[in-house]
């Protein structure tokens, strides 16, 4: 079958890099709710993740068993509680952070754009240097240079003036930089709650339609229980 031929588009999925930062829930809502939204994802996540994964969940991330693993990080909810989420994992397709000749290495693959969420300091400054060290930051360095959309949360408080440097690099190059800041008016009552408005601005930065957070509507206690559409 010609993969060109019309009514056979390619597949085109949005990237998810997980980096080493704390802020692992707000990855899982991130790739939770794309998955919601119909998107096909490619994942990448970092050797630094996975420990952080195992620190914050208790869970372990094995390239050999990925997708046993995801599963059962993406039915966690962010209080901790198991299957709190039904995931349906058959547009994931995993690539290894040190498989540096995987799809997302190259300008030619085709994807939507790129979403690194949580950020590390150390994540950003090589995104922002160029540095490639790892799939993850080769991947955020070709969809820069691809002119798609990246979106990087990042996650680490005090920022001090060389990673603000960095960041301003990032926004000068056209990414959008997602301080992984959680608001109150949108009437939170659980800690999902508050993880699911970081995740769903980072969602709004790429323009992927969800329905994780109440908008503001301009008026006091008046937010909408339904996003709104982009």
């Amino acid at each position: 079958m010609n993969p060109l031929k019309p009514g056979n588009a390619p597949r085109t999925p949005w990237i998810v890099g997980v980096s080493g930062a704390s802020g692992t829930p707000y990855a899982a809502a991130v790739l939770r709710a794309l998955l919601d939204a119909g998107e096909e994802v490619d994942l990448v996540v970092s050797r630094a993740s996975r420990l952080t994964l195992l620190d914050e969940t208790g869970l372990p991330f094995r390239d050999a068993h990925w997708r046993e693993d995801l599963g059962q990080w993406l039915a966690r909810g962010a209080d901790g509680k198991p299957d709190s989420f039904g995931v349906d994992l058959a547009r994931v397709r995993y690539w290894s952070a040190g498989d540096l000749a995987a799809g997302p290495s190259s300008g030619s693959y085709p994807v939507r754009g790129m979403l690194v969420v949580p950020a590390s300091t150390a994540c950003v400054a090589g995104v922002a240097l160029g540095l490639s060290k790892d799939l993850l930051q080769r991947a955020a360095s070709v969809t820069l240079k691809e002119r798609r959309p990246l979106v990087v949360a990042v996650r680490e408080t005090p920022l001090n003036g060389q990673t603000l440097r960095h960041l301003v690099t990032l926004d000068d190059l056209g990414a959008v930089v997602v301080p992984t800041s959680p608001a109150f008016y949108a009437g939170a009552t659980h800690i999902q709650d508050l993880v699911d408005f970081v995740a769903g601005r980072v969602l709004d930065a790429a323009g992927i339609r969800h329905r994780l957070y109440r908008r503001w509507t301009g008026e006091l206690g008046g937010g909408s229980a339904d996003a709104a559409e982009r």
